[in-house]
């Protein structure tokens, strides 16, 4: 990108859950600053359900204020349809974000490789994919493989001497957000940072001051006489502080088990033909999906029951979100989703993030969306529809969630 005479300004683009943010996020965000020499940066972010097809722990808001307390600048929303997708459908949603934003430079993911050509060569080549390519991946994907597996897969039979495993969730992450660059032919320059201490998928705590998010959940939600000290050494004090907030406000931790009688109700009252409507649902799982609940008594059993090899867990708990959500391929179809997001939402912005938006209301190629008065756009309906039945798994009584949408404006935060 080019920058105009006189304009000193430099923003790196961050792609993020902070599902909650922890000490790897702020070491990732203080490498890409230094990294791409920005004085200005933008996160954008999932909203309230994330791309592995789960809740967030805490709702949007307040993970936009941890993103603004660790110096972030200006947080945006992934909507909805985009945010709950494939990597492939994910990354092209949020690198859509940034591009349209015309005030992004570079763009700086983790992965596991923290090899960036290679992972470039694998996105230019394949940014057209042949029939080959989807024929290959038709194929693996019907053998059993997982698609991250499966995608791994018939990429290294288009391309020789591949040695970037598509396996790792950051690099298939990172690749499909290159791909998506390609795609939009955007200026926005690509960096990585390789992932350090901790997996993405560990489970425990192995390091004494870094741990994945999965660990962090896995601490909050499975482990007896949980206090939120015991994660203390992996948290900025400012997210313990905000998750200690939203507990005691009753609106957190949320999970799954708190939408399981209201998936229960919807599959129960959907005929097959109505499941086999929702976006991306195969033929015969309604049958099975079905089947399998009446002798689940709670989602981790229900997913138990319905995994397969063919059927990966992560999939199964988007179409199981879907379901919930009611997003069908119609409303898919109403939204243009193959066109890309329709607007910018702002969540939250700093003092510098003041002057991005500036910025961006001068240059941008979307609306951008600060409040709310009515969802016009059947793609922001969806949002708030989200939103609204996010807010149904709090703890707390009344139904203040439901208005939260209109009601709450941007998070504005002074660094």
């Amino acid at each position: 990108m080019q920058l105009e005479s006189g304009d000193l300004m430099r923003t790196v683009g961050l792609i993020v859950e902070y599902n909650p943010l922890h000490n790897g996020h702020v070491y990732h965000f203080q490498e890409s600053m230094k990294l791409t020499q920005a004085t200005h940066s933008v996160a954008v972010m999932s909203g309230n359900f994330l791309q592995r097809g789960e809740p967030a722990i805490v709702n949007k808001w307040a993970r936009t204020e941890m993103a603004l307390s660790i110096g972030i600048d200006l947080v945006l929303e992934i909507p909805l349809l985009f945010a709950t997708q494939s990597a492939e459908i994910f990354a092209h949603g949020a690198v859509s974000i940034l591009h349209h934003s015309r005030c992004v430079d570079s763009l700086c993911f983790g992965s596991e490789s923290g090899e960036l050509d290679w992972l470039l060569e694998g996105a230019k080549k394949i940014a057209q994919e042949s029939q080959r390519f989807k024929n290959n991946l038709k194929e693996y994907l019907s053998q059993g493989f997982s698609y991250p597996k499966a995608y791994g897969t018939a990429l290294q039979s288009e391309l020789k001497d591949w040695k970037i495993p598509l396996d790792q969730p950051n690099n298939i992450l990172g690749f499909h957000y290159l791909l998506a660059l390609e795609r939009l032919k955007s200026p926005i320059v690509p960096m990585t940072i390789q992932r350090k201490k901790s997996g993405y998928n560990q489970k425990e705590f192995t390091d004494p001051s870094i741990a994945s998010a999965t660990a962090i959940r896995n601490q909050i939600f499975y482990q007896q006489g949980f206090h939120l000290e015991s994660i203390a050494p992996y948290v900025p004090t400012t997210s313990l502080n905000i998750l200690e907030r939203e507990w005691k406000k009753g609106r957190g931790p949320v999970s799954w088990d708190d939408f399981y009688h209201t998936l229960t109700h919807l599959l129960l009252s959907k005929d097959e033909t109505e499941l086999s409507s929702i976006i991306h649902m195969e033929q015969g799982l309604p049958e099975r999906i079905k089947k399998q609940l009446l002798i689940s008594p709670d989602f981790i059993s229900l997913m138990k029951q319905i995994k397969t090899k063919r059927y990966a867990w992560t999939r199964l708990q988007r179409l199981l979100l879907h379901t919930l959500l009611n997003i069908t391929q119609q409303k898919a179809e109403q939204c243009e989703m193959n066109v890309g997001p329709a607007y910018i939402r702002v969540l939250g912005f700093s003092q510098k993030g003041q002057e991005l938006l500036a910025k961006m209301k001068k240059r941008a190629s979307l609306p951008i969306i600060s409040r709310i008065s009515k969802a016009k756009h059947p793609m922001l309906q969806l949002d708030v529809l989200g939103s609204q039945i996010y807010s149904l798994g709090y703890k707390a009584s009344g139904h203040s969630g439901l208005r939260m949408e209109y009601e709450q404006p941007p998070i504005q935060l002074k660094h």
